[in-house]
């Protein structure tokens, strides 16, 4: 029998298709004999693109790149291969956050991009942890949005707060919070029903919860995460705009990238 396989192997498995398609269109430009010249340039270019980094984010790349490759009087395409590396791991850098009790995670995002299945990954990561936590079934909107929910409630054994479909989400959301807070619970993470971001009524419902959250609840840190389907590619970047406004989020979540060759998205 096989020994399962770890965290990083497996997550290092699911994103070939991403990395085996941007070398696929590189593999011959960046030869590392190679000079760098245009011609490199453009196909660095094309292979950004190409990956769903987006025109603008791929340009600012290309424009590190060539500072460096200035600066660092680098002469063959080997070695702007390995620079082009650092600036890209340099652009995915973002503060780390510190982790501060009691805490709500408020998942928020378009309809079917994973949501639910990512709050059941993060209860039994903090589970796991030795945390305590409440889940909140604000979805009221999809069916079986509240059982699903529950499952991963079960599994995480831990409470839920749910209403019936179809009840106010800001309501359960109230209910959650005053549950989260008589129980001393360290973690309040919330299902919010999936919504497109130019619906002007479903974002101001979110701006209530968001609301809701803030007034009932001041003493707890809010991470708003938007969660992102990998294969929804640069419309993710007005998805993320539109959220921010709503909801004010702080995070990203990047879903579904084991079915996509375009893992570009994450960068920009």
């Amino acid at each position: 029998m096989s020994e399962k396989k770890g965290f990083f192997a497996r997550l290092r498995q699911g994103m070939s298709k991403s990395r085996e398609q941007i070398a696929a269109v590189t593999e011959d430009a960046l030869q590392a004999d190679v000079p760098i010249d245009e011609d490199l340039y453009d196909a660095l270019l094309d292979a950004m693109i190409l990956s769903d980094m987006g025109a603008a984010c791929a340009e600012e790349a290309l424009e590190k790149l060539r500072e460096t490759v200035k600066t660092q009087k680098l002469r063959t395409a080997g070695q702007a291969k390995t620079a082009l590396k650092e600036i890209l791991v340099g652009m995915l850098e973002v503060e780390k956050p510190v982790l501060k009790w009691p805490m709500v995670i408020l998942m928020v995002g378009v309809n079917g991009v994973g949501k639910t299945t990512t709050i059941g990954k993060l209860a039994l990561r903090f589970q796991g942890l030795g945390r305590t936590i409440i889940l909140c079934a604000a979805d009221t909107f999809r069916a079986a949005a509240a059982d699903q929910l529950q499952v991963w409630s079960e599994r995480a054994r831990c409470p839920i707060v749910r209403h019936k479909e179809g009840a106010d989400p800001a309501g359960v959301v109230f209910d959650g919070v005053q549950a989260a807070k008589a129980q001393k619970a360290d973690l309040l993470i919330v299902d919010t029903a999936g919504r497109l971001h130019n619906k002007k009524n479903l974002m101001d419902e979110m701006e209530k919860i968001r609301r809701v959250i803030d007034r009932e609840y001041p003493e707890a840190t809010v991470r708003c995460l938007l969660v992102v389907d990998a294969t929804t590619g640069q419309n993710g970047l007005q998805q993320a705009r539109a959220f921010r406004e709503a909801a004010g989020i702080n995070g990203i979540v990047l879903t579904k990238l084991d079915g996509t060759a375009k893992g570009g998205i994450v960068i920009s």
